[in-house]
């Protein structure tokens, strides 16, 4: 009963925090829903129902979906071309990023190497979900953005295995450097090829039953939804990376989704709406888990001297992350100055740190010691958040804001349901078919007052259902306003190039539209009746 009324508290916050960030669009809906987890935390009824963070269920229930998510929304052949790169950064990158930060923290704080090293590899994954926080209006130039997106996608595998081998340093005193390499190639090389090879046979299966008389759109739908989940914790059962193996099953998925687009289009276009409401559901609820946890760690600490030490290391540990990646962008992947930079503070830090630093509660590590990993990781998280969201506005150009284009879309709209109304008027038909054709004509400019659908409703109730011939009258004259209204669309899309993919979301709106008045043009209760 305490997981589902926790569970419902954190999407009840998630919602909100969407809503909140169509009133406040300037701020990312990421920071908004931080703020609305703090506030969870204030108010007793609902903070005091939140359960306790559990990093295995965080990161089975809500990240390996939104990775495997991610992974689809990536061409494999892309992966291809950039294997050379992706190796470089989530192993050689995070080995470096390693070494130098776990020095630079014993060094500075004067702790133990081991601890160090613990901190150290926490901070080695970067975070794809936390990277729109930072870049909210602005335009990521292409190559960075294929950099970054690539390395947030595998690095997190690496960051586990050096954190295990930071652990059993720690717990034994000494490194098994041949046990630390082999665990590196089996949890990463499994994790690929089971994720690879699990991927393919469901999406045979799915295929198959596509083509046979036993298909299910619903069923369907649930087998695609519940793939991450099962992917993650049958890798992890067998002892290999269930992350790894959740990207690469979206990997699979995508190259799926190319090929089979029309064999089913309902099925395929539902998959698609029910992705991206889970992904923006989860992507908010990380961040209000966040928010949450952050504002509750430091109420559990408090203020005393001893925070200089963590706040010194959260710097260290930020610090020194952003340069290694700067260097490693200027020599080895021969960015220039800006490119390098943008590379650097890019390295974005969220719910995957978070959840590494949890995982220390599982092993014996000193409560201090816990305690001073979970505040400095929590600096580290806040700086990489907060120092690229000023950085990049002066790093990055202005993307077209979604006011900006809001407002030209209207006009696009007013203009398009205004050709289609015209031509409903030049057609021959029944004036209650014209007057409800046009009233949800006029619905598409989304200027419609309540009152007056509440009068539309009320005909609606009082009046009978449209006769056949009526309705099929109706359905034509939708499909001769919705061609009007698409060739309004073809035209404008080739000259309002600035606006071309909200005008295509426009275009897709009157697909939808379309699917929803072409239908039977008889009653079930009429073709009794005859």
């Amino acid at each position: 009963m305490s997981l589902m009324v926790s569970t419902f508290i954190l999407i009840l916050a998630s919602v909100v925090s969407i809503f909140l960030a169509q009133v406040f669009s300037k701020i990312s809906v990421n920071y908004i829903s931080m703020i609305i987890g703090a506030l969870i935390f204030f108010i007793p009824i609902m903070g005091k129902n939140v359960m306790t963070f559990n990093s295995d269920i965080f990161i089975g229930l809500i990240v390996a979906p939104l990775l495997f998510f991610e992974g689809q929304a990536t061409r494999l052949n892309a992966v291809g071309k950039e294997l050379k790169h992706i190796i470089q950064t989530t192993v050689f990158l995070v080995v470096i990023c390693m070494i130098l930060a776990g020095f630079g923290v014993w060094e500075i704080a004067g702790i133990s190497l081991p601890l160090a090293f613990i901190l150290a590899a926490i901070s080695t994954p970067t975070d794809a979900t936390a990277m729109e926080s930072v870049t909210n209006g602005l335009k990521m130039p292409k190559n960075e953005g294929t950099f970054l997106k690539m390395e947030s996608l595998f690095n997190d595998a690496s960051g586990i295995i050096l954190l295990n081998m930071a652990i059993l340093w720690y717990i034994n005193g000494y490194i098994n450097y041949g046990e630390t390499l082999g665990d590196f190639f089996i949890s990463a090389g499994g994790g690929v090829l089971f994720g690879f090879a699990a991927a393919w046979v469901m999406v045979l299966f799915r295929q198959i039953l596509l083509r046979s008389s036993y298909n299910s759109l619903n069923a369907q739908s649930l087998i695609y939804i519940l793939t991450p989940f099962v992917l993650y914790y049958a890798a992890e059962e067998i002892h290999v990376s269930g992350i790894i193996a959740v990207v690469c099953a979206g990997l699979v998925h995508n190259a799926e989704a190319q090929r089979s687009r029309l064999i089913n289009a309902p099925q395929v276009h539902l998959g698609f709406d029910l992705v991206s409401m889970i992904t923006e559901i989860f992507n908010s609820t990380v961040f209000v888990i966040l928010g949450y946890m952050f504002t509750k760690i430091i109420s559990d600490e408090k203020f005393t001297d001893a925070s200089l030490t963590w706040i010194m290391i959260g710097i260290t540990l930020y610090l020194v992350n952003v340069l290694a990646r700067y260097l490693y962008g200027r020599l080895r992947l021969d960015f220039n100055n800006k490119s390098s930079w943008i590379f650097a503070l890019g390295g974005v830090h969220g719910a995957v740190t978070l959840a590494l630093a949890y995982t220390l509660a599982e092993y014996h590590v000193t409560n201090a010691d816990f305690n001073l990993v979970l505040m400095s990781e929590s600096v580290l998280i806040i700086l990489s958040l907060i120092v690229p969201t000023i950085a990049f506005r002066f790093l990055l150009k202005k993307d077209v804001t979604d006011d900006d284009a809001e407002k030209e879309i209207d006009k696009v709209r007013v203009e398009m349901v205004h050709r289609a109304i015209d031509s409903v008027n030049k057609m021959y038909l029944p004036d209650n078919v014209k007057k409800s054709v046009i009233f949800d004509l006029m619905a598409q400019k989304q200027r419609t007052r309540t009152r007056d659908f509440i009068k539309a409703w009320v005909e609606v109730v009082r009046h009978p259902e449209f006769t056949g011939a009526e309705k099929e009258l109706e359905m034509r004259a939708f499909m001769n306003a919705f061609v009007q209204e698409r060739e309004y669309l073809d035209m404008i899309s080739q000259s309002e190039v600035k606006y071309q993919n909200y005008v295509f979301e426009l275009y897709n709106e009157i697909l939808l539209a379309e699917t929803l008045v072409i239908g039977p043009t008889v009653s079930e209760d009429e073709e009794e009746t005859d």
